[in-house]
């Protein structure tokens, strides 16, 4: 069996390579296109957190929704969840505790580790990549880690994907 990090290697570098992701990380996102981002950033943190986390430190939800009101005063709205976001965000529940650990690694460490970057370059303070406690966070996700996980966890990089694309196409239309 692979380590996870070889095992989910091609999907994250697809999700990397993202346009609306490669956007982001260029310092090209306007401040609709990211609120669309945080809002479905926030539809994925608040049904995993409603399960618990192995940390309180990791929960994203406030920090998000801080994010969204900055930009939201600033006279833009953006139209809510997108339906791949929706399907996602039903999967999850419908996952034991156990099960939905790999979509913690995935998106809270995603956020962790590309988040310091991008906190840089959104057009918000980027409150949402900020963490009281990152080495605990970080430590309590990597205590229960699995190589085990990759199914899983590139199950929940084919969500990402479908996600960046689903943005990437609702900013040409915008």
């Amino acid at each position: 069996m692979l380590p996870l990090k070889e095992a989910t290697a091609a999907k994250h570098k697809i999700a990397e390579q993202m346009p609306f992701n490669q956007r982001m990380f260029r310092g090209e996102m306007n401040k609709h296109d990211y609120l669309l981002y945080l809002q479905q950033q926030l539809a994925v943190f608040s049904g995993m957190e409603e399960a618990g986390l192995p940390h309180p430190a990791l929960n994203r939800s406030d920090k998000v929704r801080q994010d969204i009101e900055e930009i939201e005063k600033t006279g833009v709205q953006a139209e809510g969840v997108l339906p791949v976001t929706k399907e996602y965000v039903e999967y999850l529940k419908g996952l034991s505790d156990e099960d939905r650990l790999p979509h913690v690694y995935l998106n809270y460490l995603a956020v962790m580790f590309g988040g310091q970057m991008m906190k840089k370059v959104v057009p918000s303070s980027g409150k949402m990549y900020e963490f009281d406690d990152m080495p605990g966070a970080m430590q309590a996700v990597r205590r229960v880690q699995k190589d085990e996980w990759a199914d899983e966890v590139n199950r929940g990089f084919d969500y990402s994907i479908k996600m960046f694309a689903e943005l990437e196409e609702h900013s040409k239309v915008s």
